[in-house]
C-alpha cells in the first residue's frame, strides 16, 4: 500500500554551486505552466477520490520560491488529490529568506506541519561561496516567524567538509545551529557532483575539500554534540528529538513504496521504479500530449529489492530487522549474507543487536565499503 508522496517543485532564485538536483531559474510564466502540467499529471495518475497519505513531502528546487498565488494554487491542488486532514506529516522544503508572513500563513492554513530549511552553514562568507542567496539573519527571522505561526516542527539542513572550512568553523556552525533547539537536524558532507559549478572548479584544481581525517573529525563532533543535547541520531545523516524523526524519509530507508510527481521525480510502486522526464519543456509537453511524463519504468527484481533493503536499512541506527526481512522476502537474511556478515563482523563494522543487523560506530565511517558487501552474486542468489 502506498502511503507517501513526493512532489517536486524545481524552481530556484539561484542555482547553488554544489547542487545537481532537477532545478530551473524561477520565472513566473514558467512556474504557471509547470503547475498546470503538474495538476494534469496528478489527475492522470490518481483515482478521482482523495488518496490517504501518511506523509506528503514537497521538495525541490525550492517550493517556497513560488509567488503567493502559485503557492496557494499548489496547496489547493495537493488538498484536492490527497487527504491532507489525516496526513501525519506534511512537509515543505524552504530556503531561509523565502518565507514571509503571507507564505507561512498559506502553508499553515493548508495543513503543512513540518518545514525543512536549507541553512547549510552559519557563515555569511561561506554562504556566498556556496552560491546561496540567504544570510544568517534570514534563518533567525524565518525560524522565529514559523514558531510564532505554530509550525514548530522545523528541521534545518547543514553541510560540512566544505571548501575552506576548518574544523573550528564547523564547530561554530554546529553550536549556532543547536542554539535554536530545534527538533530535527540533517547534516551532510559535501559531495562534488558532475554538472555543478563546484565540479568544474574541482576539475580545474581551483577547489579542494578538507582532508578525509578532518571530515571524519567533523562527523564525530556532530554526533557527539547532538547526543549531548538529546537529539538522537536515527540515520547516518539525521538527528531528532524522540518522536520527531522524519516519517517521510523513513519511507525511503524502510524501502517502502511511494509516489513521485513532477519533473525528474522518482516513484517506487510495486516492483517498479518510475522515473519522470527531467527537462522542463519535455516534462510539460509529455503531460499535455500523453497525460503522463514518465520517462521509463525500471523493473526491480527480488535480488535488487533485497540489496536495496540492506543499503537503505543499514543507514538507520536501528538497522534491519532479521524477522521483518524474513517476513518480506521469505528467506533468512543470514542464509544470503553469512559470508558478508562474518567479514564485516570481524572488522568491527556490523553487529546483531536485538535481532537487528546494525552498523557499529566505526562501520558508519566506512559505509560505502560495508554496503559493497551486500551486493549479491546472481548465481548464489539463484541457488537459494
Amino acid at each position: 500500500m502506498v502511503q507517501s508522496v513526493y512532489i517536486h517543485i524545481p524552481f530556484c532564485e539561484k542555482i547553488c554551486h554544489y547542487c545537481d538536483f532537477v532545478k530551473f531559474f524561477y520565472e513566473e510564466k514558467m512556474a504557471d505552466e509547470y503547475l498546470e502540467a503538474l495538476e494534469k499529471e496528478l489527475k492522470y495518475a490518481l483515482p478521482a477520490q482523495k488518496q490517504y497519505m501518511k506523509t506528503i513531502f514537497v521538495g525541490g528546487g525550492t517550493p517556497t520560491a513560488l509567488n503567493t498565488a502559485q503557492l496557494k494554487k499548489l496547496v489547493n491542488m495537493i488538498d484536492h488529490y490527497f487527504d491532507v486532514a489525516n496526513c501525519e506529516e506534511y512537509s515543505f522544503e524552504a530556503n531561509p529568506g523565502d518565507l514571509d508572513a503571507e507564505k507561512i500563513s498559506i502553508l499553515k492554513h493548508a495543513g503543512v506541519n513540518r518545514i525543512s530549511m536549507g541553512v547549510q552553514v552559519f557563515d555569511d562568507v561561506m554562504l556566498e561561496e556556496l552560491g546561496r542567496l540567504h544570510r544568517i539573519k534570514d534563518v533567525y527571522q524565518n525560524v522565529n516567524d514559523l514558531k510564532k505561526s505554530g509550525i514548530d516542527n522545523v528541521s534545518i539542513d547543514l553541510m560540512y567538509s566544505l571548501p575552506n572550512q576548518s574544523f573550528s568553523n564547523f564547530e561554530k556552525t554546529l553550536e549556532e545551529a543547536l542554539s535554536f533547539q530545534l527538533p530535527h537536524y540533517s547534516a551532510y558532507s559535501l559531495q562534488i557532483e558532475p554538472k555543478t559549478i563546484f565540479y568544474q572548479r574541482y576539475k580545474k584544481g581551483s577547489l579542494t575539500k578538507p582532508p578525509e581525517e578532518v571530515e571524519a573529525q567533523m562527523y564525530e563532533h556532530l554526533r557527539t554534540e547532538m547526543n549531548k543535547r538529546g537529539v538522537k541520531q536515527y540515520e547516518i545523516s539525521n538527528f531528532a528529538l524522540p518522536g520527531y524523526e522524519s516519517k517521510h524519509n523513513l519511507t525511503y530507508w524502510n524501502n517502502n513504496h511511494y509516489y513521485g510527481f513532477g519533473a525528474g521525480a522518482h516513484g517506487y510502486l510495486g516492483n517498479e521504479r518510475i522515473i519522470n522526464i527531467r527537462p522542463f519543456p519535455g516534462y510539460v509537453k509529455a503531460v499535455h500530449d500523453k497525460g503522463s511524463p514518465i520517462l521509463h519504468r525500471e523493473y526491480i527484481s527480488k535480488k535488487e529489492q533485497i540489496e536495496e533493503e540492506m543499503f537503505l536499512g543499514l543507514r538507520k541506527m536501528e538497522g534491519v530487522s532479521l524477522s521483518d526481512f524474513y517476513d518480506k522476502y521469505r528467506i533468512p537474511m543470514l542464509d544470503i549474507y553469512k559470508k558478508s556478515y562474518e567479514i564485516l563482523f570481524k572488522k568491527g563494522w556490523i553487529v546483531i543487536n536485538n535481532n537487528k543487523l546494525q552498523l557499529t560506530d566505526s562501520g558508519m565511517l566506512f559505509g560505502n565499503e560495508v554496503f559493497q558487501e551486500f551486493l549479491l552474486d546472481d548465481k548464489i542468489f539463484e541457488s537459494l
